[in-house]
């Protein structure tokens, strides 16, 4: 993984991730209570779903500014780089 400036920008993707962490208290709880297994599918697919609205929030504040300021200084290169790569590993995980 390469090291990168952290960006103060991430407070979506922090606040979606806080919640999908309650969340996955709730699951477990769920699960220990052993409630109904449909219901719980549906708790976790909510989870899923707050995990890629963090992801798309990562990846737009990506272009929003690392990948701006690389078109800007003529490194984009390496940007559209990361970019497919990050594409191929979301279609394997699909």
């Amino acid at each position: 993984m390469k090291e990168h400036s952290l960006h103060p920008k991430h407070q979506e993707a922090l606040s979606l991730l806080k919640t999908a962490r309650g969340h996955i208290d709730g699951v477990i709880k769920m699960i220990e209570e052993e409630r109904y297994c449909i219901d719980i599918s549906e708790q976790l697919l909510a989870l899923i779903s707050l995990l890629k609205k963090a992801n798309i929030s990562v990846i737009n504040k990506h272009i929003e500014t690392c990948v701006k300021d690389a078109v800007k200084t003529g490194n984009v290169d390496e940007k559209i780089v990361e970019l497919q790569n990050l594409m191929k590993y979301a279609q394997k995980n699909k």
